[in-house]
């Protein structure tokens, strides 16, 4: 049985996620088709671009159906940037679009004002620090350092017990989610130096049973 299957549905950073998968010592699979990604013991959900394009795509291919039912049936699931925010219900990106709906909660746009009228910079884009607010094995032994972000918008979870770790823009954003066998990270783990790396070489061990979930 595959390792791992990075889901494939042409809006992923998929080249950045498989190599440092291969940097792990991880097999895996890089597809989109159901039966090929059927066969793998955890899935990758990356993502780059707009939320209402990937949300058509992966219904119009099945992908959607099949994440939902490999989660319940209790496969993990990692998304990534993009791809954690489609865990979510709903995202505002060009009129509202719901989301898989595997966790609570809503994705909205930076407002690029602050409380006081101060601009700032939007997409985000760089390096920020990580708040840890709840143990969890996706982050065992894993250092509050810096991680690399690029996004214009975030999730205001439904419930805070799925935010794990969050970082500062602002506003405080969900940097890492997870409940049951769902997580998700806003950065990018694989463009994350060694925090990132450690964050996927324990969801390396969740998958294969080395850590608990």
């Amino acid at each position: 049985m595959t390792m791992i299957g990075i889901i494939d549905y042409g809006m992923g950073n998929l080249y950045s996620v498989s190599k440092a998968l291969e940097r792990l010592g991880c097999p895996y699979v890089l597809s989109g088709d159901k039966e090929e990604l059927e066969q793998a013991r955890g899935l990758i959900l990356p993502g780059v671009g707009s939320f209402r394009d990937a949300m058509h795509i992966l219904r119009e291919t099945g992908l959607a159906d099949f994440i939902r039912s490999a989660v319940e049936n209790g496969t993990p699931l990692l998304g990534i940037c993009l791809g954690m925010q489609l865990l979510f219900d709903e995202s505002e990106e060009n009129g509202p679009t719901k989301g898989l709906g595997l966790l609570r909660g809503r994705v909205v746009r930076f407002p690029g004002v602050t409380k006081t009228g101060e601009r700032y910079k939007v997409p985000h884009m760089g390096w920020n620090r990580l708040r840890f607010h709840r143990p969890s094995p996706l982050l065992h032994g894993v250092e509050e350092g810096h991680v690399y972000f690029v996004h214009s918008y975030y999730v205001v979870p439904g419930d805070e017990d799925v935010v794990l770790a969050s970082s500062e823009y602002d506003v405080d954003v969900p940097a890492v989610v997870g409940r049951g066998n769902v997580w998700g990270t806003q950065f990018h783990p694989e463009k994350s130096g060694a925090v990132g790396m450690r964050i996927l070489n324990n969801y390396v061990g969740i998958v294969t049973g080395r850590g608990n979930r």
